[in-house]
């Protein structure tokens, strides 16, 4: 590997809070460094597009509170085949990037990962609200959203409380329960959905209920996970069961907005900041992460073949705790 004189970043996939944090430590990192940075828009899809421009440090001022990213972000399907990678790959030494910081979720670390294969060096930046990513212990993104869910949810416990309802509040997270789980515990809920554990029992989940209701529990909050989803059916189905007022609450893309938490801005700089060391290093097909109390690095490879689950421990806790 040649010596690195320009890196690019970009964000791709879904947004998380933090992304602008990552970005700011990405910029002046590699500023400090003497690089130049090239920044890439709307992430694969606008590098196909060469949306590249250069990036000062102004740039980046005052941006680590904002929500969103400042580079913007789109899915690319197309990315997937190997010849639109090697125009990217093509693209990128056209505009003199040595270096390219991928900030996202799996899908994002695998076009890092087929651009690491066509020549790019590439480093990945965990950012995805739904803590999926199996190498790291913390995803940029996470620690905001469920902290949105969480608040959102004692706000619909208070009403439901005062209605004597059943509430089915909707969280994020299509194929992992990290969200449902985390809020399950936060919020004191009566049952917790997700695709990891829920077996489609909604007869027993309505058991549940009439039981809790004879033992004089005035509400039962249900936090239901994207990935199981079907909130306003379910909850109809459940009212026709036991005769209580049961109402829906998907709390949707409000979990991906507003300032990141201190946690999300301090981590996502941390993690910047290693993606361009990485680099510097002559690293390349690598994914920051935070493990064991400190930031390191994975191969993605290595990363994207891990599996991550909720785990088991803290649904255990959830189950004896959640016993009227």
């Amino acid at each position: 590997m040649g010596k690195i004189e320009t890196i690019g970043v970009l964000t791709s996939g879904g947004d998380a809070p933090g992304m602008n944090a990552a970005i700011r430590a990405v910029v002046r990192t590699a500023l400090y460094q003497g690089l130049k940075v090239k920044g890439i828009r709307r992430g694969y899809a606008g590098l196909l597009k060469e949306e590249i421009f250069d990036m000062e440090t102004h740039s980046v001022s005052d941006i680590i509170a904002r929500g969103g990213t400042i580079l913007y972000t789109a899915r690319c399907p197309e990315f997937l085949d190997v010849e639109v990678q090697k125009k990217a790959a093509d693209i990128c030494r056209k505009h003199g990037i040595d270096g390219l910081v991928v900030i996202g979720g799996d899908g994002s670390f695998r076009g890092a990962q087929a651009l690491a294969k066509q020549g790019i060096n590439t480093v990945g930046v965990p950012g995805t609200i739904d803590l999926d990513i199996a190498c790291t212990e913390y995803t940029i993104g996470f620690d905001t959203a469920v902290n949105t869910a969480m608040e959102a949810i004692d706000k619909v416990r208070d009403t439901s409380t005062s209605h004597e309802r059943c509430s089915i509040i909707e969280v994020m997270g299509r194929h992992a329960g990290f969200i449902a789980m985390w809020c399950g515990l936060a919020n004191g809920a009566e049952d917790i959905l997700f695709p990891e554990k829920y077996d489609g029992d909604e007869q027993e989940l309505v058991n549940r209920i009439i039981i809790h209701r004879k033992l004089g529990k005035r509400h039962h909050i249900i936090v239901n996970a994207e990935g199981i989803g079907h909130s306003a059916s379910m909850a109809k189905r459940v009212e026709a069961a036991t005769g209580i007022e049961t109402r829906a609450t998907i709390l949707g893309h409000m979990q991906r907005g507003g300032s990141p938490t201190c946690k999300d801005r301090v981590y996502a700089t941390m993690m910047g900041a290693r993606a361009v060391e990485i680099l510097l290093a002559g690293g390349s097909n690598r994914v920051v992460a935070y493990k064991q109390g400190e930031f390191t690095d994975f191969d993605i490879d290595e990363a994207l073949a891990m599996q991550k689950q909720v785990p088991e421990n803290m649904y255990e806790v959830f189950r004896k705790l959640e016993r009227f």
